[in-house]
């Protein structure tokens, strides 16, 4: 199955969102995967405010039943969430669980006058009323397969299927 690329997603993303840039946005990644997208989309619009990153481990709302599986990363947002927009960035949208879990954690730091979800890809599944309002590309994903995102040696980014975890 051929996938789409993703650099040239993140340069359509970035054109796309080029327009929408104002005084008061802001951008926040989602690690890891979103993260990584986060940080070459915010350097490639020259958003103002620095990047905020966040990791919603301990928000989602399995965490009790499938605990703690990696190393959690710290949740930087080194501004003010209060009256801003919000570009909230993600590399795959599935369930929409990881979304939800995010602006519970938002809320938590402030009330955003908007959040708009900038995802590289969406492969349908979803279990939340939830949706992006920029999207890369929509992939269908074999049944027992995972769409990931990740970054070479060199930094670039690409798409990869590899077998889906247990639950």
């Amino acid at each position: 199955m051929k996938l789409p690329d993703a650099e040239k997603l993140c340069e359509q993303l970035a054109r796309e969102l080029k327009p929408r840039i104002a005084e008061r946005t802001a951008m926040i990644g989602i690690h890891t995967g979103g993260a990584w997208l986060a940080e070459r989309l915010h350097a490639m619009l020259g958003i103002r405010e620095p990047l905020g990153l966040m990791d919603i481990a301990f928000y989602r709302d399995d965490y009790h039943a499938q605990g703690l599986k990696h190393d959690p990363k710290r949740t930087r947002i080194p501004f003010d969430v209060s009256g801003r927009d919000l570009l909230l960035v993600d590399d795959v949208l599935y369930t929409g669980r990881t979304v939800r879990a995010a602006m519970n954690e938002l809320f938590d730091y402030g009330r955003p006058e908007s959040i708009a979800l900038v995802v590289l890809a969406d492969r349908g599944g979803r279990q939340l009323p939830i949706c992006a309002q920029y999207c890369g590309a929509r992939v269908e994903v074999p049944p027992g397969m995972r769409l990931r995102l990740k970054r070479s040696g060199g930094g670039g980014l690409e798409l990869a299927l590899e077998p889906a975890r247990a639950a």
